[in-house]
């Protein structure tokens, strides 16, 4: 053995964050605001595809959720490298929440919606465009009238402002909490934690809506987030030092400089971009799960956490092995494998291939969020950190919801069965094209060896 390979004598912790009270609470609260978030997505998405009948229709579930994001995700993160961290997440938390007491009330009870002038632009243009992309004579119109569509639209828009303009905070605040040698290990448990929410959310929300409708999941949503309002009190933290920057665009835009100057950040996140962008099946689970698998809300659930569970299993797998030799590399196989998969699920006919495509998908995808979550926060100073966060989140944003927009659409054109298997073969593709234009990211060496940069 060399002298200087410590790796193998240095014993191995996997619960190191763990060991971290601030960190734990923090956890605790991030897991069940997340398990609410992740419920409501799959509700709102069946109760939108129940409405309407329409691809369409739910690929611009994923527009409400993007354009609030590209419009104030910079200005986000310059808030959160200005203000106090734990107030900004606890403010827009509750802000939240109210907003999901909103849609409960307005899916209590959508017949008593007022119809409200703003609302008949908005039922106009969906209805538009779900004509342009899936032919006028196969759109339910009466589907489109309702004026309780055009309102949980609005409020899934507002919901996700809100959370936009606290999401660099969440990101960010978790270097700030612990020890500089425990964060690669923190950012392993907060990918599988967010994995178990994306698998017990979405399979609740099935339970519950065919139990007790689709209010008693927004509702449940607003209690779970008020819950981390109050975690959140008792979290410590390390306040980095601030500068009096003026807002302009030069510092508004400092984080995605640091990005373009630093290759390997770059690749890895457009790496994630493009193949969620294009691999994404989540956005045509509901039509897979009626038209092709014949199955209801609970076999949706089931298919919605399959990726979850997979994802799940690959983090404790990470959590428990030591640090990756060649994570770059590892990377790049772990996507182009996320492409075939999703390519047999979209080709797929029985539910259980189907399920164990999605669940290979989740492992496969864990690798590349581990990879490029702990290159963001580790080679990134303090005084950037929310500003680094933000522009990466617009890639996650972008490639999930841009890639439901993109699935939606395709699927009304030329059906779910080819944007499903086109998305996966062009991911393979992708991989392809950053191996070779960013060679510096199958150079990496050992994650918990890199330093900060300037």
């Amino acid at each position: 053995m060399s002298a200087h390979d410590t790796s193998a004598e240095e014993p191995h912790d996997p619960y190191a964050a763990l060991r971290v009270p601030a960190y734990r609470r923090f956890l605790i609260g991030n897991t069940l605001a997340n398990t609410g978030r992740q419920a409501i997505g799959l509700a709102a998405a069946w109760q939108i595809y129940r409405w309407t009948e329409s691809p369409t229709a739910l690929g611009l579930v994923g527009l409400a959720n993007f354009f609030p994001y590209i419009v104030l995700a910079l200005p986000a993160g310059h808030l959160a490298d200005q203000v106090n961290r734990r107030r900004l997440i606890q403010a827009t938390l509750a802000g939240s929440a109210v907003v999901s007491v909103l849609l409960a009330l307005v899916s209590a009870r959508p017949e008593l919606v007022a119809t409200w002038a703003p609302t008949h632009p908005i039922n106009a243009a969906m209805l538009w465009l779900a004509r342009l992309f899936e032919g006028a004579d196969k759109v339910n119109s009466a589907g489109f009238e309702s004026p309780a569509l055009a309102v949980v639209f609005l409020l899934l828009a507002l919901g996700a402002a809100i959370r936009t303009l606290g999401a660099p905070a969440r990101a960010s605040i978790v270097p700030l909490i612990l020890p500089r040698e425990r964060l690669a290990n923190a950012i392993t448990w907060s990918s599988s934690t967010f994995e178990l929410t994306a698998m017990v959310g979405p399979t609740l929300a099935g339970f519950v809506i065919a139990w007790a409708g689709y209010a008693a999941v927004y509702a449940l949503d607003a209690v779970l987030a008020l819950t981390m309002v109050g975690l959140m009190l008792g979290i410590d933290y390390r306040e980095p030092e601030r500068s009096a920057e003026p807002r302009t665009w030069r510092t508004l835009g400092a984080g995605a400089g640091f990005i373009w100057r630093h290759k390997e950040i770059l690749a890895a996140s457009g790496l994630d971009l493009f193949a969620v962008l294009l691999g994404g099946a989540v956005a045509l689970l509901p039509i897979y799960a009626d038209r092709i698998l014949h199955v209801g809300p609970i076999g949706l659930g089931w298919l919605r956490a399959a990726p979850s569970i997979g994802a799940i299993l690959m983090a404790m797998w990470l959590t428990h092995s030591r640090p990756m030799r060649r994570p770059g590399a590892t990377m790049l196989w772990a996507v182009a494998g996320f492409g075939v998969v999703i390519t047999v699920f979209g080709l797929s006919r029985w539910y259980w291939l189907s399920f164990v495509a999605l669940l290979l998908s989740g492992c496969l995808d864990n690798v590349s969020v581990v990879v490029r979550q702990t290159l963001v926060q580790l080679l990134t100073p303090d005084h950037l950190r929310g500003r680094v966060s933000a522009v990466n989140q617009i890639f996650i944003i972008s490639s999930n919801e841009v890639g439901a927009f993109r699935a939606g659409t395709m699927a009304g054109a030329f059906g779910p069965v080819v944007a499903t298997v086109a998305g996966g073969v062009g991911t393979v593709l992708v991989v392809l094209g950053i191996g070779a234009l960013f060679p510096q990211l199958s150079r990496l060496g050992r994650l918990h060896e890199l330093k900060a940069r300037k």
